[in-house]
């Protein structure tokens, strides 16, 4: 029986970035059935070698590089250049995220490819974007989290502001990303349309655009979201709890028939029935005394009670999780959010990319494979290049040696 048909399958994407942004939007798009070539450098895409290892080469890469075809062209020579750009006539997408300019310089800019390819869409990812003062200015994502609001409201009041031990900045970019080429695929495919278009995304604007209602608060009261710790602004109550078997939970019982429920399970009828807690303007006011009564509750019982308790009664409630309590729950396997590759004749698991598609979903079909594995595919078959011109390539160093 042959694999659900993917709704990318067909198109052609030339990922021309590296570490993290450019390369999970490509991921994205690979596992939802694209023809994803990967150029790298000949010594590979850096990432290859960040973090934990097996084998030589980075677990997360197995996961960042599925189901794409790695060539390697060295694009700080003219001929590796010429042959990207040959790459770039046969495509429909191409993801870049190197500063600024750069692409221009070696002849591979938007404009430049359009002239031969009109139909090619541009994505661009980039700290700052591709126009304003600061496009030029290097962009790692953990400084366009602060430059985004991200990091200023994150974390205790008084505090250093905390960062996530995640490259949240880069992931948020690569999904935005992800979200504008798809937009341009469905706008190139109107009628009468057929052309392509550029992506032009910014790592702190994907942050900035996660801020919620923070740009009208200020500007229509003058008010300054401020960091909060583990509660949220303005909405009460919600909040992290620790109980007696050491473990934190969740409780989020800002709804107001939740409240009431939520403070009669935990004994306290008086603040369920109280008129001045009976909407979230006046459970505001009174926010420290429900929280320490929740916080005294929780610290008296285990987190499996608390859980259990809330649950029965419908109160939104829930542990917080490392990767091994994932792993062994049952809802994460029940949705398939782990899947099994193998590497060098051993099991590993990686994460399955969302969102989940009932009808066309995606699926990886390899793991991440070694730089320059399509060498040999890409070459001849897409660039029609013979033995000799292969071996010209070898030589010269233009695709490793």
């Amino acid at each position: 029986m042959s694999a659900t048909p993917r709704p990318l399958e067909g198109l052609r994407v030339i990922e021309m970035g590296q570490l993290l942004a450019g390369p999970f939007a490509g991921t994205i798009l690979a596992y939802f059935g694209a023809e994803v070539i990967k150029v790298e450098p000949p010594g590979g895409d850096p990432v290859r070698g960040w973090r934990l290892m097996r084998n030589g080469t980075s677990l997360w890469y197995r996961s960042l590089g599925r189901n794409k075809k790695s060539v390697t062209l060295d694009l700080k020579s003219e001929r590796g250049r010429e042959l990207a750009l040959q790459l770039l006539d046969t495509a429909d997408v191409v993801v870049e995220n190197f500063r600024p300019g750069l692409m221009e310089e070696w002849g591979l800019g938007p404009e430049q490819v359009k002239v031969r390819n009109p139909g090619i869409i541009y994505a661009r990812i980039s700290g700052y974007g591709q126009s304003g003062p600061y496009a030029n200015k290097p962009g790692f994502a953990s400084v366009t989290e602060g430059f985004g609001g991200f990091r200023y409201i994150n974390g205790e009041p008084g505090k250093a502001p905390v960062r996530p031990n995640i490259s949240l900045g880069d992931t948020v970019a690569a999904i935005h990303a992800a979200l504008g080429i798809a937009l341009a695929l469905i706008q190139r495919a109107r009628p009468g349309c057929g052309e392509g278009q550029v992506v032009d995304v910014a790592l702190y604007e994907c942050i900035f655009n996660l801020m919620e209602g923070i740009v009208p608060e200020y500007d229509g009261l003058g008010i300054v979201r401020e960091p909060s710790g583990t509660t949220i602004t303005g909405i009460a109550p919600t909040n992290t709890y620790r109980c007696d078997d050491g473990k934190y939970v969740v409780i989020g019982g800002n709804g107001d028939s939740i409240f009431k429920r939520l403070m009669t399970a935990a004994g306290r009828s008086d603040m369920a029935e109280n008129p001045a807690m009976s909407d979230n303007a006046g459970r505001i006011l009174h926010e420290d005394a429900i929280d320490e009564a929740l916080a005294q509750w929780c610290a008296g019982h285990s987190s499996v009670y608390v859980i259990d308790t809330l649950e029965a009664v419908r109160v939104p409630v829930g542990p917080i999780y490392s990767v091994a309590d994932m792993m062994q729950d049952p809802q994460y396997r029940a949705r398939g959010l782990f899947e099994s590759v193998e590497i060098d004749g051993e099991p590993l698991k990686i994460p399955a990319i969302l969102p989940r598609l009932e009808g066309t979903p995606g699926r990886t079909d390899w793991p991440g494979l070694a730089v320059g594995s399509h060498n040999e595919e890409v070459l001849r078959d897409i660039l029609k290049l013979d033995d000799a011109q292969i071996a010209a390539l070898h030589e010269a160093g233009v695709i490793g040696v």
